[in-house]
């Protein structure tokens, strides 16, 4: 068993105050500007546009081929050092374009406009992530990229009663306008407080500075000994675990996004409510996916397994949208589903992206990253799409069935993940040989 050293010097913490918060809300800003369409959509957007819901779905979609243009420069920039500059000039784009989407008056400017905010907003999480990643070893990584990926819920929360007072009291463009001033407000806070990485801060003590690089080092040479990694983006395409990380994420950004660009929508069809209603309702899936993220990942690092943790999430969502359809015909049941399916929704995402890292080199940990999510977000579009379309030639609920479905081939998928992604349990290092070791501060006591 492990027992703690009690003449090992604790380690500080600080970088979980100082690293996390920032990242933490400017992911939440991006986040609320890509998906408050979805509340103005229904809240006079369409009927001022006059767009169907075929068109309602490429409007939502259509952010995520924009997307793919920054994912590996993005990752590769912030590799390099980069990534603070980088969000910084996202953040001043976003605000422009959301402040432009307010003005639009054709279904043509709302689709060129969405294209080019996934253009500026593409390459943000793979520079999260790998600025995470220069931060918290992989002992703590899990953990780390939930409480980031926590803006889902977050922004959530926020964008949903925010949202709903805004339509209320005004209309759909001063709920763009909103954003880009918040979007325009926040760059200088980023810039006060965002830092790299360890070597670029000035407020990280040197114990702590060391205990996180000494521990990065040593995950390089674990990787080293353990097998080949990835050491170029043409090695990365021609790894299978790869491209099965890359499936997995389709499905699961097509469940996400369907499910997320769609819930107003879903919610006001069930409740035949008010705008200001729905957006009440729809902020408890989102509490839900808070408890959710948290829990699985702290179980994930704690065991050190990453793939049941991610397939339990997948398979939990997929059950509650099918039931959410199910039972229909009961508003309460069917509200308690979709407030199940945002415990699942994001719970699998820092687990998830704990994986990369340790299928290549560091240097390209930020292509695999952006390569991963660049292909993988392509399921953003196709779920709102399709929900779109099946709901305008079938039902609603064949599109939330569709859902369900790519879900539980994202489960099954995950089931079929190589050992080599699982990680070391809380309390535990890697060996250069592989193996589990005591992490600094603890000894093995026989």
């Amino acid at each position: 068993m492990d027992t703690l050293d009690s003449a090992a010097p604790a380690v500080p913490q600080r970088r979980w105050l100082r690293v996390v918060p920032p990242l933490l809300m400017a992911c939440i800003i991006s986040y609320m500007d890509r998906v408050n369409i979805a509340f103005a959509l229904p809240g006079g957007m369409s009927a001022d546009l006059g767009i169907g819901a075929g068109m309602v779905g490429l409007a939502a979609g259509i952010f995520f081929f924009g997307y793919l243009f920054l994912q590996i420069p993005g990752g590769r920039l912030a590799a390099r050092g980069g990534g603070k500059k980088f969000i910084a000039y996202s953040l001043a784009s976003w605000a422009v374009l959301s402040v432009l989407t307010g003005l639009v008056t054709q279904p043509w400017q709302l689709l060129v406009l969405r294209f080019l905010l996934g253009v500026a907003e593409g390459g943000m999480l793979p520079v999260v992530l790998t600025m995470v990643g220069n931060w918290f070893p992989d002992r703590e990584r899990g953990r780390a990229n939930a409480m980031v990926i926590l803006f889902v819920p977050l922004a959530g929360m926020v964008t949903a009663p925010l949202s709903g007072f805004i339509l209320a009291a005004y209309d759909w463009r001063h709920l763009f306008f909103a954003s880009g001033l918040l979007s325009a407000l926040f760059v200088l806070a980023w810039w006060r407080f965002a830092d790299d990485s360890p070597q670029a801060a000035r407020w990280v003590s040197p114990q702590e500075k060391a205990y996180i690089l000494d521990a990065l080092r040593a995950e390089r040479d674990a990787a080293r000994h353990a097998g080949p990694a990835a050491a170029s983006l043409g090695a990365l395409l021609r790894d299978g675990t790869v491209w099965l990380l890359i499936a997995i994420n389709f499905c699961y950004q097509a469940g996400i996004y369907g499910y997320t660009l769609w819930l107003p929508t879903l919610l006001k069809n069930l409740t035949h409510g008010g705008m200001g209603q729905v957006g009440m309702l729809a902020i408890l899936p989102y509490v839900g996916t808070m408890a959710g993220m948290i829990a699985t990942a702290w179980l994930s690092d704690r065991t050190g397994k990453r793939r049941v943790f991610i397939v339990i999430p997948l398979l939990g969502f997929a059950a509650c949208l099918f039931l959410s359809v199910r039972f229909e015909t009961s508003m309460l049941a069917s509200y308690a589903f979709l407030v199940g399916s945002g415990v699942f929704l994001q719970a699998a995402a820092g687990v998830f992206w704990a994986i990369p890292p340790k299928l290549c080199s560091v240097e390209t940990a930020g292509n695999a990253r952006g390569l991963i999510n660049a292909l993988g977000n392509l399921g953003g579009f196709c779920g709102p799409y399709a929900v779109g379309v099946l709901t305008q030639h079938a039902s609603a609920a064949t599109g939330v069935y569709s859902l369900a479905g790519v879900l539980a081939v994202a489960g099954l998928l995950a089931l079929t993940l190589p050992a080599r992604c699982e990680g070391p349990a809380a309390g535990q290092t890697e060996r250069q040989d592989g193996s589990a070791a005591p992490s600094p501060g603890r000894r093995a006591v026989h």
